[in-house]
């Protein structure tokens, strides 16, 4: 058994969905958790306006009674309100040639960095609307609300997570010494940019300022810790069943995403193998630790039971308010991009959005290896699992 799910719906059309199958009856979920964790991804400094528009909300469908799973799929749908704007621009039904003139705002003007042409080629669409409104981040609000669901299937396990911001536009996050997941959660929430370094946070901000105001836009390096997933989980038998390489996949997945890393990651191509890997220590209250984590919780594929700790870069946003040179693709001839509503940064954004995506990758991870349609007796395999690794 595993979980699997599917998204569907445009930025401007009527509506995100989502559907979830997978989860273990028994499991308590309610609506206001997933909406608590799609507000986060709204916030953050350089947001544009369309964050003022839209107040993501849930509604669960399906899959959920009285505050707890049944065991049937999830169906989750966050409505776009700025679809009343769009109604016939993105409407479904066809529209009478003289209508569609007026109403359809073709784009034929793709944006470097964006899926804008290649979409256009794959699909054999002239109306690059066709490509931009599936391929836009707004997709990643559903992902948020699955990703919900998986924090929340996780907590029930002992299991935390959190994502926050390292690195916007070269400004480099001191380490900040904190003692668990949960207090880097509390500080992080509080910053504009999701940085656990106060006095880097202002510089952060001033550099998304300047980007906006120069009509510019700026990228970072986003990061994501994981506490108390048990050692074990993934497997070394097959490659695309390692744990690591799932993460890796979905982080790359993220949109404007060009780069993951583990622990040291990059860094270690740098070092000696002494000054890499982790050394194995024991006892009897915990059973086997690391001295270090520089592999950042995974060998061969598995959870060391140490925290998972993984990187990921994400790109200046290609939408640009002073565009880059483009090539019409009716006229061939060259113009300047078009441009969409767009952000100046959401790298802060991001860092919610890689903590949901890891946090699906972890809870299906758990439900491949411990098989079970109900989620006390899933606690209880956990729990039996955790004892046999520390008497190991």
């Amino acid at each position: 058994m595993s979980l699997r799910y599917l998204t569907a719906g445009e930025s401007h059309g009527p509506q995100l969905t989502t559907i979830i199958e997978g989860l273990p009856a028994g499991m308590p979920l309610l609506a206001e958790e997933i909406n608590q964790e799609l507000s986060r991804r709204q916030k953050g400094h350089g947001r544009g306006r369309r964050m003022q528009i839209e107040k993501d909300q849930a509604q669960v469908l399906s899959g959920v009674r009285h505050g707890k799973t049944l065991g049937s799929p999830v169906a989750l749908v966050v409505e776009n309100k700025d679809w009343t704007h769009w109604t016939k621009i993105m409407g479904a039904e066809p529209l009478e040639e003289e209508v569609a003139k007026e109403v359809k705002r073709v784009i034929s003007r793709p944006r470097p960095g964006h899926a804008d042409l290649n979409g256009g080629i794959k699909y054999g669409h002239r109306d690059l609307r066709n490509v931009l409104e599936r391929s836009s981040a707004r997709e990643t609000t559903v992902r948020v609300a699955v990703g919900a669901v998986a924090k929340s299937f996780l907590a029930g396990l002992g299991i935390n997570i959190v994502g926050y911001v390292r690195e916007i536009g070269g400004i480099v996050a001191k380490d900040i010494p904190v003692e668990s997941v949960k207090e880097v959660a509390k500080i992080t929430e509080d910053s504009p940019v999701r940085c656990m370094d106060k006095e880097k946070e202002v510089e952060m901000m001033k550099a998304i300022d300047d980007a906006k105001e120069n009509g510019d836009s700026i990228g970072g390096v986003v990061e994501v810790v994981v506490e108390g997933m048990p050692a074990g989980i993934g497997s070394y038998v097959h490659y695309d069943r390692k744990l690591d390489a799932k993460i890796a996949m979905a982080i790359m997945s993220i949109n404007a995403f060009k780069g993951v890393e583990f622990g040291l990651g990059f860094e270690m191509a740098r070092k000696p193998g002494s000054e890499v890997h982790d050394e194995i220590l024991w006892d009897k209250e915990k059973g086997y630790t690391r001295r270090t984590n520089r592999l950042g919780g995974f060998e061969g594929g598995m959870t060391t039971g140490m925290p998972i700790v993984v990187k990921g870069v994400m790109k200046p946003i290609p939408t640009l308010y002073k565009p880059l040179q483009s090539v019409d693709i009716d006229s061939k001839e060259p113009f300047a991009a078009s441009i969409e509503r767009s952000d100046s940064c959401a790298v802060p954004a991001a860092s919610v959005v890689a903590e949901h995506v890891v946090a699906f990758e972890l809870a299906n991870a758990i439900v491949e290896q411990f098989h079970s349609d109900q989620y006390e007796v899933l606690k209880k395999q956990i729990q039996e699992f955790r004892q046999q690794a520390r008497e190991f």
